[in-house]
């Protein structure tokens, strides 16, 4: 796999904090990026290696990935949400598996740009939603977790979605939504909900990239399914045998991150930075071999 120059794996970029006299009002379109679930340490290189080389190349300005299975697999510690935004990530998505590492919950206190989701009850740490300065005007992002089929049953996200985008939108027009979820209906009816009033809506959780990308009748660019950052040769990124082998057997049995060819699947998206529109969505798959 690549490496960054210097022999190092990450480069630093704190691209997005600019002071407001600095923004270009006369740009037409900002580049926004969003890497689906990165999983375990071969998703987060291949998550890290796509942010470096869609910033260099010009072709991101704002970069966003869900990072909830980054550990191993399960949840994110704070070394590695680090890791990631000094890649250039702005803002670190989650989903189910936020709490599965402890030490996550202290850091959410002083990191307001990892990110729960928002229909939590109120009083749980952290916050669902963060805007942003950027050279191209504010950005604003927002994550959901689905009820459908989901574990933990958290408030409706629908009136969460709806409460929480209109504090967004009194600051910025441009808004990204990370809906977490199961079901497609779910996701799909979350793009409907919010058609219009934010910029893109992309849903998460299921590691598997769907192709049903476009721009919904009000504006708002939608897909059901980023994908993930992780090994292609295995089931979810998880390894394929002992995945079967629980199929087979129905026994319990580990499931460790696999190995081999990488992949970082997402979304590159257009945005009118004056009115939050989608203008172009194309989805994202970017490969690697280690």
């Amino acid at each position: 796999m690549d490496r960054v120059r210097g022999g190092g794996i990450f480069t630093r970029r704190d691209f997005y904090i600019v002071a407001a006299r600095l923004f270009d009002k006369n740009r037409r379109m900002i580049k926004i990026l969003f890497l689906g679930d990165v999983v375990g340490e071969p998703g987060r290189m291949a998550a890290c290696r796509t942010i470096e080389l869609y910033l260099e190349r010009g072709d991101a300005d704002f970069v966003v990935v869900n990072g909830e299975n980054a550990a191993a697999g399960r949840g994110i510690t704070p070394k590695l949400a680090i890791d990631l935004m000094r890649s250039g990530a702005a803002v670190i998505t989650t989903g189910d598996h936020v709490w599965d590492q402890k030490e996550i919950i202290p850091f959410m206190a002083t990191e307001p740009r990892v990110l729960r989701p928002a229909n939590y009850p109120e009083g749980t740490p952290g916050a669902g939603s963060i805007v942003l300065d950027t050279p191209h005007g504010p950005v604003g992002v927002l994550n959901l977790q689905c009820r459908t089929f989901m574990k933990t049953a958290l408030e409706n996200p629908f009136l969460s979605a709806s409460a929480e985008v209109g504090k967004l939108r009194a600051e910025t027009p441009v808004i990204l939504v990370d809906i977490h979820g199961e079901t497609t209906s779910e996701k799909t009816a979350m793009g409907r909900h919010l058609d219009g009033k934010v910029s893109l809506v992309v849903g998460t959780h299921t590691h598997v990239q769907t192709a049903d990308e476009r721009i919904l009748p009000k504006g708002t660019g939608f897909l059901c399914d980023a994908g993930m950052c992780g090994p292609e040769d295995s089931v979810l990124g998880r390894d394929w045998e002992a995945v079967v082998g629980q199929f087979v057997t129905s026994m319990p049995v580990k499931f460790p991150v696999a190995r081999g060819p990488v992949a970082a699947l997402g979304v590159l998206v257009g945005v009118d930075p004056e009115t939050g529109a989608c203008r172009s969505i194309r989805r994202v798959a970017e490969r690697y071999v280690p």
